[in-house]
This record gives structure tokens, sequence and C-alpha cells, in this order.
């Protein structure tokens, strides 16, 4: 839980001035600046990426799941959470005769007296955020909840000393996989508890006496928004389409004026449109549902380009068009995938003798990282085809180095050739080295390729000979 102790900002709106529970939020500021609130990048190290050791380099690996980087899904979502709070905050001002009604009184009880300042109108809207899993859903949720504090202490508001001391902006808890109301309540209850850190709250025994118990402790709360995942979760009976969690739901919508979040896996939107009532309601405030990233997509480049600055091979391998499209063909355009993905790819290349990054690598990555998502490879098999060979393994504080064996076939196959391909690869005098660059072309010419090559001394029927030290 972050707490923060409020400092008042003065509203937009003239119906927002002079209410505390608004004026304590953050201040309303430009997508630009907001963006680096949600951005993430960890220190690169680039000194890191020429030590000597593969272990250190390897270590450096996990930076790679900090990276946070705002979407174009961002902006709509933030505003959404930012609009709808405070809309659900502008009937609920705490200096108000409405609201000490509101507070003192059951919800379905208020006396007929109505407050000079009018009876309570709750304005809560629900929004809804559909995806599947690692389309990065989560991870934005988390950034844009992020931005707002928890809990705002408050003391004094112009000069006059409030009665409540705790402003619970928003919390976050998961649909009960049997779409119970009793546990909903009760973890909803205990969440709350954590947020005015006090002891648990001990549940009424019976369903009815629990609701009113957690509806006044919303009502307390200064509840801004409640969100709530894995929403998939949610069963209907088998006839009439009824629930009691989502009637239970619509009930802190219009009697609390507490806006929802719905955050879901498909199919909760066809869940949804079972009743109309909780369609609208689910996407009065906001809805979207979130994909995979396309390839010509600016969010998928944008990614991309951030996402490969982190590399800790020793031979940085620039990103280029047949790299972009093999990462997204293999992570299929999910972030979380293509993360993995291209962590694995280093650390299945980093101690070997030739360290670049090629698309047979990232496809072992991809296997090694996303194998049990794919469904088409043995992981188990892969890793003990590229595993070192015995007595070959690393140990700390050394630079034993192995040939790759993620089966790319542009790199060297056997350590015994492999320091002499790699200088080859990078020799910048090949073509002088070549003293007759026709060879081969003789050779065909000829009713014996094979003699031919060996009459001139090219050709090695036996090259382990060669390398032997007797």
């Amino acid at each position: 839980m972050r707490i923060e102790s409020a400092e008042y900002q003065g509203a937009i709106l003239p119906e927002h001035q002079g209410n505390p529970l608004i004026e304590a939020l953050p201040a309303k500021k430009p997508w630009e600046e907001v963006m680096e609130k949600f951005s993430n990048y960890p220190d690169y190290a680039e000194d890191i990426a020429h030590h000597d050791d593969p272990l250190f380099r390897e270590e450096y690996l996990n930076r790679i799941d900090e990276i946070r980087q705002p979407l174009t899904d961002y902006e709509a979502c933030f505003r959404a959470v930012e609009r709808t709070i405070k809309k659900g905050y502008s009937t609920k001002n705490p200096l108000t005769p409405t609201m000490a009604q509101f507070l003192h009184y059951p919800v379905d009880e208020r006396p007929n007296i109505e407050p000079r300042t009018g009876y309570f109108q709750p304005k809560g809207d629900g929004l809804t955020l559909i995806g599947d899993s690692g389309v990065g859903k989560t991870s934005m949720v988390e950034q844009v909840l992020g931005y707002f504090a928890n809990v705002i202490e408050h003391d004094y508001y112009q000069g006059q000393k409030l009665e409540f001391r705790k402003q619970v902006v928003w919390i976050k808890v998961d649909c009960p996989s049997n779409s119970s109301v009793r546990d909903l309540c009760e973890e909803i209850l205990a969440t709350l508890d954590l947020a005015h850190d006090r002891e648990k709250t001990k549940p009424a025994g019976t369903i009815g006496a629990l609701v009113r118990q957690l509806e006044q402790c919303i009502k307390s709360s200064f509840l801004g928004m409640l969100v709530i995942d894995e929403m998939q979760n949610l069963q209907f009976k088998r006839t009439g389409g009824e629930n009691n969690l989502l009637r239970f739901l619509h009930r802190l919508v219009n009697k609390l004026g507490v806006p929802l979040f719905f955050v879901a896996n498909p199919p909760f939107d066809q869940s949804l449109i079972k009743e109309l009532k909780a369609a609208r309601r689910a996407e009065s405030g906001y809805h979207h549902t979130m994909s995979v990233l396309a390839r010509d997509s600016a969010s998928w480049n944008a990614f991309v380009e951030q996402l490969w600055n982190y590399q800790w091979t020793s031979v940085y391998t620039e990103l280029d068009d047949e790299l972009n499209d093999a990462l997204h063909r293999l992570s299929v355009g999910n972030i979380d995938m293509a993360c993995r993905t291209y962590r694995e790819a280093q650390r299945l290349v980093i101690g070997s003798k030739d360290e670049r990054i090629t698309v047979a690598t990232l496809s072992a990555g991809n296997a090694v990282a996303c194998g049990l998502s794919r469904q088409t490879e043995d992981v188990s098999q892969l890793r003990a085809s590229i595993a070192l060979p015995k007595g070959k393994q690393r140990r700390a504080g050394t630079a034993t180095v192995s040939v790759d064996k993620t089966g790319d076939i542009t790199k060297p196959q056997h350590p015994e050739f492999a320091s002499q391909v790699i200088e080859l690869l990078g020799a910048v005098d090949l073509s002088s080295r070549i003293n007759d660059p026709d060879l081969f072309q003789q050779a065909s010419e000829t009713g014996d390729p094979i003699q031919y090559l060996r009459r001139r001394n090219v050709l090695l029927d036996d090259p382990l000979s060669e390398l032997s030290y007797s």
C-alpha cells in the first residue's frame, strides 16, 4: 500500500472545487509527463557487455524483466481511471450535509428529511479491460493505478480540521472462482483493513449483515475505485442468467457510487452480454479489448527498439527487419513472450565462442522461454541439445566458453574449428587470403573433383589428425 499525505491542488471544474477528496488527487498533467511516471528503463550498464566472465553478463539479463514502456493503449486507460475516480468523488464532498447524512444512515434507510445540499446521488461508472494473458493487460493496469496513491491521509483543509483521516483511492481484489458474494465481501473487507493499517475485521455471520458491514466500511473509507481482476471467473446460473455476485456489484455502483474496474480474460465480454444491464454498466466509463501488437504497429516497433538495447552479448547485434520479423512471429506480438524470448536467446549464447543473435538463436530462446505457450517443442530435449559438454560447465570466476548449439548453421558447429571459423567471419582481408578463388569451379569441370582437390592439398580426409598433439 502506498500512503501519501494530502497535498491539495486547485480543481479544474467549479463543481469539484472545495472538495478535498478531489483536490487531494494528482493534478491533471499532459500525457508526456504522465508517461514518464509509467516508464521504467533499468540501467543498461554498457561496461558489463565487455566483462570477461559470462556469468556476470548473464546475471544482467534479469533487468529485461524490469522494462516498462507505455504503449498507445495506456493513455485512454489512464484518462478513464482519472476521470472516473473524480466523477465518483464529485457527489461525496465530506464537508457537505449530504455526505454527513450518507455516512450516518444505511443506504436503504435514509430519513425523509432532505439535507440543504440534497440527497446523495451516486455517480459510479464501470470500466472494463479484456485481453488474453501476456498481452500486457496486468502491466498496464498496475502502472495506471500506481500513478495514484492507495491511501491519502488528511488533516487540515483550508484551515479546517477534517473529521475523517484516510481516503482510500483504490483497492484491487480478485473475483472468487466460485462467484461467491461472501468470499468477495470478505476479501474487500480485508483489503480495506490493510489500507487502514488496522486489525482484521471479523466478518458478520449472515450475508445480509456482511453486505451492510462492508457498505459502511466502504463509505467511511471514501473508496474511490474498486478494481476486480480475474473477472472471467464470473459464473452464471444455468437458468435465468442471473448472478448474485453481479447483482451485488451493481448495488455498489447504484447505491454507493463506487466506480468498478473489471479486468478479465476472454470470454468475460460474452458473459456480460448475457445481462444487458451488466454490459451497459461495465462499459459506461471505459471499455477496451487489449490484443497482441501488430508487426507494423508503432507500439511494437517502439517496444522492440527499446528492448533491443538491453543486450549483454560480447558482440552487439544490430536490430534489422529480419530479426524484428522473427521476434514478432515467435512471440505472436505478445510483449511478455517477446521479452522472455529475447532474454533466453541471449542466455543461450552468452559464454559461447560466437555470441551473435540470429533468427535461429531467437527461435531456440523462444522454445526455452515459451515452450508451454507454444506447445510445439519439447523444452527438456532442447535444453539437452544446447547443454555444454560434460566437463565444460562454466564455473564462477572463469571465462570458459562453448560453441553455440542453438541449431544456427551460420555459426561454428564444432569446437575444434570454432576459433578459426569465427576469426574468418570477422576478417576484413578475407579475399586476399584466397589464393585461387576459382578452385571449386575448376574441380567441378574435372572427372573426379574430390581427387582434384586432394592433389591441390586443399582437402583433408581426416581433419582431426591435424589437431592432434602427439
